[in-house]
């Protein structure tokens, strides 16, 4: 099975210790599973973006004096 070295710092590695302490997980786990969550999260973020816009016209007419119209598309550009 493949394999990957990381090289930490004190600091980080310590700070990535505790990390894995607190959610009771060993260090190899720990980091086993960070890229994992993080892809998850990107997903969950992106259904999430996807699920506001199809809500943005139906907020819009719901509450007309919430965002002007000229920003409303700000939104979607920062994130």
């Amino acid at each position: 099975m493949p394999s990957l070295n990381i090289t930490f710092t004190d600091e980080e590695l310590e700070a990535v210790r505790a990390a894995a302490a607190s959610e009771g997980k060993s260090l190899k786990q720990y980091v086993h599973d960070l890229p994992l969550r993080e892809q998850q999260r990107l997903q969950f973020v992106r259904y999430a973006l996807s699920w506001g816009e199809q809500q943005r016209a139906e907020f819009d007419d719901a509450f007309p004096d919430e965002a002007p119209p000229g920003s409303r598309n700000q939104g979607v550009d920062a994130a």
